[in-house]
């Protein structure tokens, strides 16, 4: 893939980023993916623009008192998907966390739509197995068999992941949004806790323990009125505040990867969505980098 000397990849990294891949603990790297977005397309610009307005942040975080410089990370750039190839496009995804994963650093996903975590989540259950558990912060439930006939779709990226991952070591926080038959499956099959962030992940904490946990952001679980720059906002959703408590409440716990989907640029005339992703990864370099 060369994700490991940026043979292909975009010159624009993430603020602070180490020269090389091979010294770093964590792993930045762009999948600028939105092929399967259901109402507003630009997705796969997500990951530069979040790089771009990294520098309208610190390095020094007040939630932690630490700084990005005592870390060791590299951004890789984004990877050079196939235009409208989905499948291609994920197993390029899935090749790259592959290689992150076997070198035993911590990868850190951009998207790109939400389908873009089924891949990596793939790889790190082929690495963990049955002991990986999975948090999924989001507004919609992503449980759908198929949506407009595709099964490989952004609304369907967790119901494949339950495919393999057993769905009892999904804890699904924050959503607000399904059909029926998705209420009805999170009810039955996953940890499901509607509507809330925060107290709801106190338990899952105390729950999974030291068991390895990957977990999967989408930007949408935040209300519209703190980042509205998303594929498909909707209302109701935690502050911002409150999405940068929830990474701090996972300080304990053993997080071996994590992405962050669906930051749409075209649709963020204030970057405030992209500027609070660029604060989401720098917590997430300090927490568990």
């Amino acid at each position: 893939m060369g994700i490991k000397n940026g043979e292909s990849l975009l010159s624009l990294r993430y603020m602070g980023s180490k020269e090389n891949y091979q010294d770093a603990n964590s792993i930045i790297i762009g999948a600028p993916m939105d092929w399967t977005s259901s109402y507003r397309p630009g997705a796969r610009f997500g990951p530069q623009k979040i790089r771009e307005v990294s520098i309208a942040i610190e390095e020094f975080s007040f939630y932690q008192e630490k700084s990005l410089g005592d870390k060791l990370y590299f951004d890789c750039g984004d990877l050079d998907l196939p235009m409208g190839n989905v499948q291609g496009s994920l197993d390029m995804i899935g090749e790259a966390a592959r290689e992150i994963f076997e070198d035993g650093k911590l990868p850190i996903f951009l998207g790109g739509e939400h389908l873009i975590s089924l891949p990596v989540i793939n790889q790190a259950y082929r690495k963990y197995g049955k002991d990986l558990r999975i948090i999924h912060f989001d507004a919609h439930a992503d449980l759908r068999e198929e949506y407009l006939g595709v099964s490989l779709s952004h609304a369907s990226v967790i119901r494949k992941v339950c495919e393999f991952v057993n769905p009892c070591n999904v804890y699904q926080i924050g959503i607000r949004s399904g059909t029926k038959d998705e209420l009805d499956f999170a009810r039955t099959n996953t940890n499901f806790y509607p509507f809330e962030v925060i107290e709801p992940l106190k338990d899952v904490v105390s729950l999974i323990g030291d068991s390895p946990v990957y977990v999967t952001l989408d930007i949408d679980v935040v209300d519209p009125a703190y980042a509205d720059g998303t594929s498909t906002p909707e209302p109701g959703g935690c502050t911002s505040a409150e999405i940068l408590k929830a990474v701090s409440l996972l300080k304990e716990s053993n997080v071996i990867g994590f992405d962050l989907v669906e930051v749409s640029p075209q649709v963020d005339a204030s970057n405030k969505t992209a500027i609070l992703a660029a604060k989401l990864v720098r917590e997430a370099l300090l927490t568990w980098g």
